[in-house]
């Protein structure tokens, strides 16, 4: 048995307090008529001997800093989290909270749905994908540590999690980077209960998942998870040890619902009155629904005081801190005051060659090393042809410090790691990889829109110009995908200048994600000299030729702006006047007043040109319009016969051109 401190909760009050988490869930989902019972009845007890010895949090300063994070992975289990932050005495969720869940508008959602200031750290349910976010939280810990001292960081990332999670590909992932980096702040608590939703776990999974720890670098207890003793000294043994853990409870699903109890419809199979007063009976829990003793509140609330006193000793450090205004900085997302100089500096300076626009956005990414130190950038073993690293620190288990993390092939779990640090707060996460592996991040992706985290996402190779690689490697459908995603930003820069104004914009943008669509080949320049206005804030703007009285207009993207802007020239020798329209960020575009849509639209016909599938262009094309671009999937070639091959050339556009001016027939031949 742990010795007990003489401030500690006692084992029996805290077991009160896992049944006020039992029943509190269980009395929501019965009202609601739905949910996830398995998870918060058999949970309860590692829950409430968290709470009640361990976390750190301060319910009265929900959004402070340096609190403990927790994650429930295992979503679906929702109600344990309401219970706990209920409980905990959070303002946000009051007991009416409890009574609407699952309902329009509830802070209680169906799984948890990020609202920080209610304690909801992250939004989960995707299994897998919350032990992902929680290994991107830790990280994020430790390299603010390196950087501020433990004066001023020094917290720990729980995560509850559920068989799922280690199902999923994911999981593994996160179980292999998060040993080799050995995040020792980071603990697991394992919902050990031998049932999924389909009945025992042996139905598809019969593998040792300790031993899958183990071999990973990990620290591993197995304990009986309603043993509270035995919980708390599992615990108290993951904080001392250096590694990141996990912490094995055997548990019953459901427990305290004879008719449900270690069942497979534990999981989630419909409640009913008659099961409330069962488990009621069984035990002993003598109170109306939704009530819980003052006594039992008064157990919650002494658990929070070591909360409260750490948030009060950390403030009077914080306020004599020499870095205290760099760590708020850091931790409001807020760019440096010098921020427009810098950001106009980057866009004058970008090189004036053609150049790849991954180079274009590697030379950004070093150049604000010295003014956003914050920046963390992720990659999936592809330093050298993403050039992302240059003179950057790799973050390793022996130096926190570095700014760049070797991921390995592990995308899956890099996506979420961004939204794991992003969520966590203090760092800028930047993550790196080719456009085609963007469908491995796309569930993080969507969580990082849904939640609204600003993590950038840099993709190489976007195109047909991926050359020789071939059609595996060439991402022909993946722009319109991530362009039908609400609340994505997708920027596809023509040249050095649109590159360096797009990643301006994402590192402006609070509210959302943006992804770079960046080139492999070299990027010919069509900006030349900047007056310090981003362009590329407008979403599409006027690149060459009239406003007005057009012939023709030309509506292009990334490499194809240049391809355009040389088509201009050739129907300009057959007396046309050419608009060329440069259209970055569809999604900027489309927030613009109507009438600057309409001027840069223009009324005359208008050729689409992407070397990619033209699916989402009719937004800006008429049925009667062209489109110039892919059809289907690439080939392997070089890069300019491929363009030839595919018909995406100066050539094609000119002809496409002439005849949708009426100036040559469909069969070519010149009209008039």
């Amino acid at each position: 048995m742990a010795d007990l401190k003489d401030s500690e909760i006692q084992a029996s009050d805290i077991q009160a307090m896992a049944n006020a988490i039992r029943f509190l869930a269980l009395d929501s989902i019965l009202r609601a008529g739905e949910g996830h019972q398995g998870v918060p009845l058999g949970m309860a007890e590692i829950a409430a001997t968290l709470y009640a010895r361990h976390l750190t949090i301060d319910p009265d300063n929900p959004l402070w800093p340096d609190r403990d994070r927790v994650v429930l992975s295992n979503g679906h289990g929702s109600m344990l989290l309401y219970a706990l932050l209920h409980l905990a005495g959070f303002e946000k969720v009051p007991l009416d909270a409890l009574k609407s869940f699952r309902r329009l508008g509830s802070v209680c959602a169906g799984h948890p749905e990020i609202e920080q200031d209610a304690g909801i750290e992250i939004t989960t349910g995707l299994l897998g994908q919350g032990i992902a976010c929680a290994v991107g939280m830790a990280l994020a810990e430790t390299r603010l540590a390196a950087r501020f001292g433990t004066e001023l960081v020094d917290h720990r990332t729980w995560a509850f999690v559920g068989d799922g999670c280690f199902q999923e590909g994911i999981g593994q992932e996160a179980i292999s980077l998060a040993g080799h980096l050995q995040l020792g702040k980071l603990i697991f608590l394992w919902d050990d209960n031998h049932i999924t939703d389909d009945g025992d776990i042996s139905l598809a999974m019969s593998e040792d998942v300790p031993a899958r720890f183990r071999t990973a670098r990990w620290h591993v207890e197995e304990v009986d998870g309603h043993d509270i003793e035995a919980v708390s000294a599992a615990i108290d043994a993951a904080k001392d040890d250096p590694r990141p853990s996990l912490i094995a409870c055997r548990t019953t699903i459901a427990r305290g619902v004879p008719r449900l109890q270690g069942r497979r419809g534990g999981h989630s199979a419909p409640l009913t009155p008659k099961d409330a007063d069962e488990a009621r009976a069984a035990m002993g829990w003598t109170h109306a629904p939704f009530d819980v003793p003052d006594a039992i509140r008064a157990h919650w609330s002494k658990a929070m005081d070591r909360g409260r006193a750490a948030q009060r000793a950390w403030a009077a450090r914080h306020d004599a801190h020499p870095q205290g205004a760099d760590f708020d900085r850091w931790q409001s997302g807020a760019l440096p005051v010098e921020w427009g100089q810098v950001a106009a500096i980057l866009a004058s300076d970008a090189a004036d060659d053609a150049r790849p626009t991954i180079a274009s956005s590697g030379d950004v990414c070093d150049a604000l090393t010295a003014h956003l130190p914050e920046l963390q950038v992720l990659c999936a073993d592809l330093e050298a042809p993403t050039d992302h690293k240059r003179g950057r620190n790799a973050f390793t288990a022996k130096d926190r410090s570095g700014t760049y993390v070797h991921c390995g092939v592990r995308e899956h779990l890099m996506g979420a790691m961004v939204c794991g640090i992003a969520a966590h707060g203090g760092l800028r996460p930047v993550n790196v990889t080719y456009l085609a592996f963007a469908d491995y991040e796309r569930p993080a992706m969507r969580m990082a829109a849904l939640m609204g985290l600003p993590g950038i996402f840099v993709f190489s190779h976007d195109s047909i110009g991926v050359g020789s690689n071939g059609p595996t490697h060439q991402p022909v459908e993946v722009l319109a995908s991530y362009r039908a995603m609400a609340n994505m930003h997708v920027f596809r820069p023509a040249d050095a200048v649109e590159t360096a104004e797009a990643w301006a914009l994402a590192l402006e943008r609070k509210d959302g994600p943006s992804m770079l669509a960046l080139s492999k080949q070299p990027a010919l320049p069509v900006r030349g000299e900047t007056d310090g206005e981003n362009l590329s804030r407008l979403g599409a703007y006027l690149l060459a030729g009239p406003e007005t009285d057009r012939d023709v207009t030309l509506l292009a993207t990334g490499t194809e702006v240049a391809l355009a802007v040389e088509a201009s020239k050739r129907l300009g020798e057959h007396g046309l006047k050419v608009a060329v329209v440069s259209m970055p960020c569809w999604e900027l575009f489309d927030t613009q007043e109507a009438g600057y849509r309409a001027r840069i639209l223009g009324s005359a016909p208008r050729i689409g040109i992407e070397a990619a599938l033209s699916f989402g262009w009719e937004r800006w094309l008429r049925p009667d319009d062209a489109f110039v671009g892919m059809t289907g999937y690439g080939a392997s070639d070089k890069v300019e016969a491929l363009y030839a091959h595919f018909g995406i050339t100066p050539a094609s556009i000119v002809e496409t051109a002439l005849v949708l001016c009426g100036r040559k027939s469909g069969a070519g031949a010149l009209v008039g």
